[in-house]
């Protein structure tokens, strides 16, 4: 989210660790600046039919991107569900990510840590020089 770069494609197919614990991705052509992206919530169904259909009932751009569909695409393992809801369910909510482009354009880059400081290198294993 820092480095501005939004993975428009976040099926676990397009993932990969590397043998240092990394993650990476490998859908290149996927990969958009999070501050070009429309972070949007459904609207909700004019009719009863429109939930039914295979076509979305509203409009989609091209930078259009729906967080809430996050939840249905990755989330399917209840195990799976409930450690992310635990941990990242805000980035399941639109204003998370408004919040986070709002934070770029202003230049403010944070750290983002997906685990607790105790386990973190410096704690570890010892600083570096010290």
């Amino acid at each position: 989210v820092a480095a501005d770069i939004f993975p428009g494609d976040m099926l676990y197919k397009n993932f990969g660790l590397t043998r240092h614990r990394r993650v990476v991705f490998y859908d290149y052509d996927e990969i958009q600046y999070l501050t070009e992206c429309v972070f949007r919530r459904i609207p909700p169904p004019r009719t009863p039919e429109d939930e039914l259909s295979n076509e979305p009932w509203y409009s989609v751009g091209p930078n259009d991107v729906f967080p809430e569909e996050f939840e249905r695409f990755l989330l399917g393992q209840p195990r799976m569900r409930k450690a992310f809801m635990k941990y990242h369910a805000d980035l399941l909510d639109v204003e998370y990510w408004s919040s986070q482009q709002a934070r770029i354009r202003q230049g403010i880059l944070d750290d983002m840590f997906p685990y607790p400081e105790h386990k973190r290198f410096d704690h570890r294993y010892g600083q570096r020089g010290a």
